[in-house]
């Protein structure tokens, strides 16, 4: 039996991924929790004819209690000319306040975080739990980066199908196994994304446009606003690649039960905190900072926890992608003090 509470159920991330998250076999009951009333959008899912039963909570420890993953989505979207430090003023509050609430009501759950800005928002996550003197296993903090890796995998397929056959020829690459051509680590905001194309060949086959699908990857969420005439930002892809991520933790918990998990990634990448993961020192030591205590690399699961890291990519990058290393823990090494110091700042309530 797994509870699954999805914080900020009623956002425009929140809406379409408790959706997917009601057609997963792997929970058995998802609260669901927001400011505003989520009782319509409760009762209209709970329609849906699988086994997840759906119940919609004001009260934030009627939602927490008994959780086994919390989701959190919560905070305003980003609009046009907003930047993800004005984003993050305002998402920081509201994240450390729920912070304070699941180390109250749900200390032992594993918690993933959609909530941008990412980079920041995990040290502010992790920062406020140590404030509160908790024994916390900091290995069940992830911070959701998978929709870089959807993007890369689904542009790097349309990409070489254009030079291949031409915009409307036939489709040689199919996007859904790109994963076995490309991986994203760093961050996931602009240049700390980094693009990792695991087979260098294809980047030969790229030629010219190369540099133009690096840039999409890592500005692909600009891309999706400007779509959308300031009015949202990346809903439907994030609440997708959420529920892709969010499916190995569940898989992983269920690795070892009745339950028919079906074929699970070894490695997915996340946005983890290194210095208490197995071979986070050693991702430290590549990157060339031991100051850097956040990255997103690949990660294996065990119970729903980081068992480890993989670092054996680093051994093949190629020079550019070297240089974009160092652009993203340049950047990374600001918004995490950023989290950091945002906790400080603040009163953070003692338990």
């Amino acid at each position: 039996m797994v509870k699954v509470s999805l914080l900020g159920a009623n956002g425009g991330v929140g809406q379409p991924l408790s959706f997917l998250l009601k057609l997963s076999p792997y929970i058995s009951k998802l609260a669901l929790y927001d400011v505003t009333d989520s009782k319509g959008h409760k009762t209209d899912i709970s329609h849906i004819n699988t086994n997840v039963q759906v119940e919609s909570y004001s009260d934030i420890k009627e939602a927490l209690e008994n959780a086994h993953l919390v989701i959190i989505t919560a905070g305003i979207a980003r609009k046009p000319g907003m930047s993800r430090d004005d984003l993050f003023k305002i998402n920081g509050e509201i994240l450390r306040k729920l912070c304070i609430d699941i180390c109250q009501f749900c200390p032992n759950a594993i918690i993933l975080i959609i909530s941008n800005p990412i980079n920041s928002m995990v040290p502010l996550f992790i920062e406020c739990v140590k404030s509160q003197n908790l024994k916390f296993d900091f290995r069940k903090i992830m911070g959701i980066t998978m929709l870089d890796i959807i993007r890369a995998e689904t542009f790097l397929g349309d990409t070489l199908n254009e030079i291949k056959g031409g915009k409307f020829g036939n489709r040689q690459y199919d996007n859904s196994k790109m994963g076995e051509l490309v991986t994203v680590v760093g961050g996931h905001s602009g240049k700390t994304i980094v693009p990792i194309v695991l087979d260098k060949s294809v980047i030969f086959r790229l030629g010219k446009k190369y540099d133009s699908f690096i840039k999409r990857v890592q500005f692909g969420g600009d891309e999706v606003v400007k779509a959308k005439n300031g009015k949202g930002s990346a809903t439907f892809s994030m609440a997708f690649a959420g529920f892709k991520f969010i499916e190995e933790v569940l898989k992983s918990l269920h690795r070892n039960s009745s339950i028919d998990h079906g074929k699970y990634r070894e490695y997915i990448s996340a946005y983890v905190y290194l210095p208490v993961v197995k071979n986070g020192k050693k991702i430290q030591e590549e990157l060339g900072n031991d100051q850097l205590e956040y990255f997103g690399v690949p990660i294996k699961l065990k119970n729903g926890y980081v068992e480890e890291v993989e670092y054996d990519f680093f051994e093949k990058l190629t020079s550019c992608e070297r240089q974009m290393v160092a652009t993203s823990v340049n950047e990374l090494l600001d918004e995490i003090e950023k989290g950091k110091q945002f906790v400080k700042e603040s009163r953070t309530v003692k338990l």
